[in-house]
């Protein structure tokens, strides 16, 4: 009997393998013509061939890999949230934003200036405090979203869903009325706001520091699920909570503490996002849907995925812009989409996930 039940298990294996083969081929075609367009056919874009501007192409390189190092920091707390622990909450775009608008605040108080605050007047402290701070509430408030609406329905999916969306719509309406319907911009410190040449191209470091503390982040946290008790308590629950609860672990307390540094680093996600592009209302659903798409390419629960898929994500997003042909160059948010349909096509589970 269990050799008859291996038998079809094995036959089912490779029937799916064998019809996951044409896409994998049509996967690398697509990888290799889309090299070849961009280094030596991509006359006519806003770029142009990579072998008669390399310097262009570099500062898109850059871009793509300094884009991604932010898209992990907002895409590791819901790693850790929906992927790890498999709870669904939509409100991890308003934590991102909430965190965003307060470190702005508290930047503001310190520096002394509500408007026109520049750079040189905002010393490193300026900048880390408000982040801690607003991090810091969103990981609070976060905690709090767990302990009492989501812990209580716990493999209840839509139901998670349902409340978070509620919560996601009550704290909009809340930072409109407290903080206002205008972008609103958090200020780099002074200290790295100075430009580099790359090949005659003029380069920002504030991005470089950008992903400087993404590389941080994703070490520390690589540390933490790996080197530590807790962490293998994490991974060892997600498995088997029942085995886990035996052993006479507290795993609702571990859990508590994951949702807690998960939201921490929305709200770092979202001082580095209100850094980069700004703060309005809007953000917090594009950054969900960001974070979203950089955890389902990656494969849920996987903090490697989490980097490929941001990696991935943040070099279509650079890329397309600058090497489509420029009258359709409002097609690339198409082939973000494009990404996200060929990787679960190759790969189901996402690049690093696997089925639970």
């Amino acid at each position: 009997m269990n050799a008859a039940v291996d038998s079809r298990s094995a036959t089912s294996a490779n029937r799916l393998a064998s019809l996951r083969r044409p896409a994998v081929w049509v996967a690398t075609a697509a990888a290799m013509a889309v090299a070849a367009w961009v280094l030596f056919l991509a006359d006519g874009t806003p770029a142009g061939a990579a072998v008669d501007d390399p310097g262009t192409f570099l500062v898109t390189v850059l871009d793509s890999v300094t884009f991604a190092g932010l898209l992990f920091v907002a895409a590791s707390g819901f790693t850790l949230i929906f992927g790890l622990m498999r709870t669904v909450n939509m409100a991890h775009g308003s934590l991102f934003l909430l965190a965003a608008y307060v470190a702005i605040r508290v930047q503001q108080a310190m520096v002394g200036r509500s408007r026109n605050i520049d750079p040189a007047d905002v010393g490193m402290l300026d900048w880390l405090v408000p982040m801690l701070v607003g991090a810091g509430v969103a990981a609070v408030l976060g905690l709090l979203i767990q302990q009492v609406f989501l812990q209580w329905n716990e493999g209840q999916e839509m139901r998670q869903t349902l409340v978070t969306l509620a919560i996601t719509v009550v704290l909009a309406d809340q930072m409109l009325r407290e903080f206002g319907g205008l972008a609103q911009r958090m200020v780099w410190p002074g200290a790295v706001t100075h430009f580099f040449s790359v090949m005659g191209e003029r380069y920002a470091a504030t991005r470089l520091f950008m992903l400087g503390i993404a590389v941080l982040v994703g070490v520390l946290l690589w540390l933490w699920l790996t080197r530590t008790s807790v962490g293998m308590v994490i991974r060892a629950g997600v498995d088997d909570r029942q085995m886990v609860r035996g052993l006479g672990i507290n795993i609702r307390r571990v859990f508590a503490l994951t949702f807690f540094v998960g939201s921490f680093l929305a709200g770092v996600g979202g001082v580095l996002g209100a850094s980069f592009a700004g703060a309005a209302p809007g953000t917090d659903g594009n950054w969900l849907l960001n974070a979203l798409v950089v955890v389902i390419i990656g494969g849920l629960g996987s903090l490697k995925g989490a980097a490929a898929g941001s990696l991935l994500y943040g070099t279509v997003v650079a890329f397309s812009p600058a090497y489509l042909p420029t009258q359709y160059s409002y097609y690339a948010i198409i082939l973000t989409f494009g990404l996200l349909a060929l990787v679960l096509v190759v790969r189901p589970h996402g690049l690093f996930g696997r089925a639970t």
